[in-house]
């Protein structure tokens, strides 16, 4: 009689679910890497003013767009939970709310870009650099609506552990930009030569296209059929787009933190010239790519723990997080050896300079030194979504990036001339501090529901 019994999951069981579950995300990721990639080598071919033009628009871009986009990611906690729940008839109000949120985000988003390059001349940008930097923000600001749409129906999608669909249309845009872009850029069969404003055109139509795509998937994809997610037009409603905001907003401004670590650090480190920036370039650009596959466990790390959380759950909360903890740090071993051992052949697909190949190889090595906590700080903030628990998490954060790690980094790296290594240390300092404080903050909040399995998420403070 006991073998008809269901058998309860293992943590074995975990890690082979969140694995399945992750690997779309990561593949997703790596594609939106790979899209920097592509804007920088065709931008690079068409010449120095247009990569220079790009890598200014490209940050003005990403950086304030982090705050939407870590603020739409609550709707897959939101949508895990209810998942769990098996209360499925409340996620379609709820993802149509979240379109309207995602709505109001992209027109601030969309007005940001139309003034931002007015402020380029007074950050001192060379003069040189702004009309195509210019071109391009005024170009790709089109698409921002649609890239907030696409992110809504993303985090939608992951939150039903359907992932397949990140991965699917992250290589699809892929392969439409870099044709687009290269044909506009260059002024190819009869289209004007547009320089880094043809990047801006073809971003655009990208986002554009996967987001179009993705709506026609969900309209009639037979997963999302008993959802009824466009089956009728609802009004925004005040109390359910608050309470999203309420969740996402400490997401938001938690990713901006850490995002405009590194951004603001690449902007001192261009205070000490160009190779040291050109250095510092390759070596963030190499961290990134690494950094993809711990936000993709990460991902599925709170699609776990939020459907256990609705579950309620308990020790599944924490077998999620283990399991994604034990995925992390398998992950950021290999890519602390690739990058403690190959550093040298790594940068050789970037540079042939020797003084910048050099520098760029040794800031790989603090790279490597950085994996485990950036990839356990990534996975605790993951594992914390999971649980709604936000706003502690982005103080913690805030500590950690701007109240350590920054100040640490800019007086070694600046204050006292040791220069990009001085400023990465800071990064590391940073990256362990978030990654304790992190991890801490999600053993507490487990504990408690471990101590008291009843109360909903909303509880956790």
């Amino acid at each position: 009689m006991s073998s008809s019994l269901p058998r309860s999951p293992t943590f074995g069981d975990e890690v082979r679910t969140s694995a399945k579950l992750a690997l779309p995300l990561v593949l997703g990721h790596v594609s939106t890497g790979l899209i920097g990639f592509v804007d920088n080598v065709i931008a690079g071919h068409h010449g120095t003013a247009t990569l220079a033009s790009v890598t200014v628009g490209t940050a003005l871009l990403w950086l304030p767009m982090m705050v939407p986009i870590g603020t739409l990611i609550s709707l897959t906690a939101s949508v895990s939970e209810l998942d769990g729940a098996k209360r499925r008839d409340e996620i379609a109000p709820l993802f149509r709310q979240a379109l309207w949120l995602a709505l109001g985000l992209g027109a601030l988003m969309f007005a940001f870009l139309s003034v931002a390059p007015y402020g380029l001349k007074w950050f001192g940008i060379a003069p040189e650099i702004i009309p195509g930097a210019t071109d391009f923000l005024h170009a790709i600001r089109w698409g921002v609506p649609a890239l907030t749409f696409y992110f809504c129906m993303r985090y939608l999608s992951e939150g039903m552990h359907w992932t397949l669909p990140t991965m699917v249309l992250g290589f699809g845009g892929l392969l439409v930009l870099g044709p687009v872009g290269y044909v506009l850029t260059f002024g190819k069969f009869g289209f004007p030569e547009m320089g880094a404003g043809g990047l801006g055109v073809a971003s655009a139509l990208t986002m554009w296209l996967q987001a179009i795509c993705f709506a026609l998937y969900l309209w009639h994809s037979k997963r999302f059929a008993p959802l009824h997610l466009f089956s009728h037009f609802e009004l925004p409603k005040r109390a359910a787009i608050g309470q999203l905001l309420r969740t996402g907003l400490p997401i938001g401004i938690t990713v901006l933190m850490e995002g405009s670590l590194f951004i603001v650090t690449a902007l001192l480190i261009a205070r000490l010239g160009a190779i040291p920036a050109a250095a510092h370039q390759i070596a963030i650009n190499v961290s990134a790519l690494c950094f993809m596959v711990p936000m993709g466990v990460a991902e599925a790390t709170t699609v776990r723990v939020g459907h256990a959380l609705g579950s309620r759950d308990p020790l599944g909360i924490r077998r999620a997080a283990h399991a994604g903890y034990a995925i992390v740090l398998c992950t950021q071993a290999l890519s602390a050896l690739v990058l403690l051992f190959g550093h040298d052949a790594v940068v050789s697909l970037y540079t042939q300079d020797l003084a910048v190949a050099t520098l760029a190889g040794s800031l790989l090595l603090f790279a490597a030194a950085f994996q485990f906590p950036d990839g356990i700080q990534v996975l605790s903030a993951g594992a914390l979504r999971g649980l709604k628990d936000t706003r502690v998490p982005m103080w913690l954060a805030m500590v950690s990036y701007w109240g350590l790690g920054m100040p640490l980094g800019a007086g070694l790296g600046l204050g006292l001339g040791w220069g990009p290594q001085g400023m990465w240390l800071g990064l590391i300092l940073g990256l362990t501090a978030a990654a304790i404080s992190l991890g801490w903050r999600f053993n507490r909040s487990s504990r408690r529901l471990l101590a008291a399995p009843m109360p909903l998420a909303d509880t956790v403070t």
